[in-house]
C-alpha cells in the first residue's frame, strides 16, 4: 500500500518512490524532527498518513505571520 501507484510520490531520479523522509523534508519539516517518540516502531502506512496530513511547518509560519499583520493593522 505504499508503491508509487499508491498516493505516493515517485523520486525524480531514481526508480522508486519517496521515503517518508523525503516527504517530511518537501513538506519543510527539519530533517531530524521527531514525528513519534520511537521512530523504529512506527509502519511506514502511518508514518506517512501522518505527514501527508500534516500541515507544513512553513505553511504554519506564514498563516501566523499574516494573523500578526492582520491585528496590527486593524488595532
Amino acid at each position: 500500500c505504499t508503491g508509487i501507484g499508491n498516493g505516493r510520490f515517485g523520486h525524480p531520479v531514481q526508480n522508486r518512490a519517496i521515503s517518508a523522509r523525503e516527504a517530511a523534508l518537501f513538506q519543510t519539516f527539519p530533517i531530524k524532527y521527531k514525528f513519534f517518540p520511537n521512530e523504529q516502531e512506527v509502519s511506514l502506512v502511518k508514518a506517512s498518513r501522518y505527514i501527508g496530513n500534516a500541515v507544513p511547518p512553513r505553511l504554519g509560519e506564514v498563516i501566523a505571520e499574516s494573523i500578526k499583520k492582520h491585528i496590527r493593522t486593524h488595532k
